[in-house]
């Protein structure tokens, strides 16, 4: 693994719109586990679900930072009223079909 030793992970089939086999099925999650592009080496979890991860982890740290930006600029303002979002910084034409959160 990326870091320390691999270990099995148990996934949950909720809908298979595929028809998999289960056979299909863990060759295909297997196969996934080595194309994560922070490594060579395969990873338990299967990438597109980590680059979800990540890329929910990315927003969150988008989200904090306008609030903490919110709270300085309006430190008098009641904790009733939510804080007002700022949108998401809009993306560049080199990096609108890249992973850039990877």
């Amino acid at each position: 693994g990326l870091k320390g030793t691999s270990r099995p992970i148990h996934y949950h089939v909720l809908w298979d719109e595929n028809q998999f086999t289960s056979d299909e099925l863990q060759k295909l999650v297997y196969n996934l586990c080595y194309t994560f592009v922070r490594c060579t080496k395969p990873i338990s979890l299967v990438p597109p679900a980590y680059y979800a991860h990540l890329a929910a982890y990315r927003g969150r740290l988008y989200l904090e930072r306008s609030d903490l930006s919110t709270l300085t600029r309006s430190s008098n303002i009641s904790r009733a009223v939510p804080p007002k979002t700022t949108p998401l910084p809009k993306l560049t034409e080199n990096i609108k079909k890249l992973m850039f959160y990877c």
